[in-house]
């Protein structure tokens, strides 16, 4: 299991347990940004060997801190 951090604008948009599905931006530098669909939340930058495979996955926690939310998300790598 791998488990991923993205970064939420507001709160309440999804909860803790809930399958989401996970889409990928590439760019032609090797780098790629992945979003919680519908555009719900999105992660930092990720270079080709740490790739993000798996679509789909699974929210196990919400963390609020001064920054903003976060979602935690597990998915089967």
């Amino acid at each position: 299991m791998r488990q991923e951090r993205f970064k939420m604008e507001r709160e309440g948009l999804v909860e803790e347990g809930q399958e989401v599905v996970i889409s990928e931006r590439s760019a032609v530098t090797g780098q790629y940004t992945y979003l919680v669909e519908p555009s719900v939340a999105m992660s930092g930058i990720y270079r080709t060997r740490e790739r993000i495979m798996s679509r789909k996955g699974t929210i196990k926690e919400i963390e609020k801190t001064e920054r903003g939310f976060y979602l935690v998300v597990e998915m089967e790598e």
